[in-house]
Parts: structure tokens; sequence; C-alpha cells
């Protein structure tokens, strides 16, 4: 699969890339519920894949019937949110796979499979958001082409 590089001891939360894409600031997804951070601080990409990966270790605490969203808790205890595309809600479920066959997920994990034949019209900038706690500083950004495995979004207390 993927080769991750964690640092012992590290007692900072680490996000890896979600899938291949151009990454972006959050404040510029077209969607002023991400823009304006109303769910939390983050990170965009705009996938170049079908295949959303795992951004840490941790365990699923959100799954919809609409399969547009993953909530995971990591280990230390930060609560983040997948969000794939925008407005993808309104399709239902169709065109997501899941990948993922329990509520354990491991880094780079594979989470869900995009059919782009169905998601043709939908805009599939996807979201890592980080919803709790808030009182977490962002101290590390990778902008610009990233792929799985890339570290993506560091947190810091």
């Amino acid at each position: 699969m993927f080769k991750f590089f964690t640092r012992q001891g590290n007692t900072k939360d680490e996000f890896y890339a979600i899938c291949a894409g151009e990454s972006f600031p959050l404040e510029e997804v077209a969607d002023p519920v991400f823009s304006t951070k109303m769910m939390g601080d983050g990170i965009a990409v705009k996938p170049s894949d079908d295949t959303i990966y795992s951004p840490c270790e941790g365990e699923i605490i959100l799954f919809p019937d609409t399969k547009h969203a993953i909530g995971i808790r990591t280990q230390r205890g930060t609560e983040i949110l997948v969000h794939i595309g925008l407005d993808t809600v309104n399709f239902h479920g169709q065109g997501f796979q899941k990948l993922f066959p329990d509520q354990r997920v491991q880094t780079g994990q594979p989470l869900i499979r995009l059919d782009r034949g169905i998601l043709n019209k939908a805009d599939l900038t996807s979201m890592l958001v980080i919803t709790r706690p808030r009182s977490l500083r962002i101290a590390y950004t990778a902008y610009g082409s990233v792929r799985p495995g890339n570290l993506w979004l560091q947190l810091e207390d």
C-alpha cells in the first residue's frame, strides 16, 4: 500500500492527503459553510483520482447513508470530518462505494471509491475539517500537488 512516516513520540496529530490532487486553503472553497470555517478549520483538495483514503488512524464516528462524509476520531481524541464534494449529499449515496469493513481505520486505508460516471456534474472538491477540539492550532499544511501518503496537515496544542 503506502509507506507512511511518523516521528516516534510525536504528540501532534498528523493527517495525510486523502487523495491525489491539488490542495488549497479551506477559505477558497466555493461553499460558505466551509470557507467561513463554520464547521471548523481545515484544508481542501480537488481530487484527481477516484479513491479517498483515511488521513489518520482512528475510529469511524460518522458515516451517513449518503456516503459523502466520514467522521473520524483519532487516538488523541481529535475529531475530523472528511467531506467529499460540494452538494454531493444530493446524490443520496449514488456514486460513492464504501471500501472500509469496520469502524477502525488505518492511515492510508481506502475509504471511498468515487464513480465519476455518476458524479460527473458534481464539484468533487473535498475537505478535511477539524471539528473537535477547536482549540488546536494548525501548525503545518501542504498546498499544491499532493498524493496519498503526503503529510497534509499537522495540529499542535
